[in-house]
């Protein structure tokens, strides 16, 4: 039972995860892909790279994203540890 158990939460964790890194991935490459209001895009370039929002967001959504997949490998991990346990 318990076996059972340990794949279920680690299939659980792994569906969930790697769908909200997807997403997340998604959101943060969206703006790079489309051009930005030309306005903006002038105003952000005068300053810093670490000032500019769309590079903080950027930044931030990668870092969510990447967190998203370490939850998905410790799904991974539970489902190996399941077939391993006696």
């Amino acid at each position: 039972m318990a076996r059972f158990l340990l794949q279920l939460c680690g299939a659980t964790a792994v569906v969930i995860a790697a769908w909200r890194s997807y997403a997340v991935t998604r959101e943060a490459v969206g703006p790079l892909v489309h051009d930005g209001d030309p306005t903006r895009t002038a105003i952000e370039a005068t300053r810093r790279i670490t000032d500019r929002p769309r590079v903080r967001l950027f930044a931030r959504r990668v870092f969510v994203a990447v967190g998203w997949l370490a939850v998905a490998m410790y799904g991974l991990f539970l489902i190996v540890e399941s077939q391993v346990a006696p």
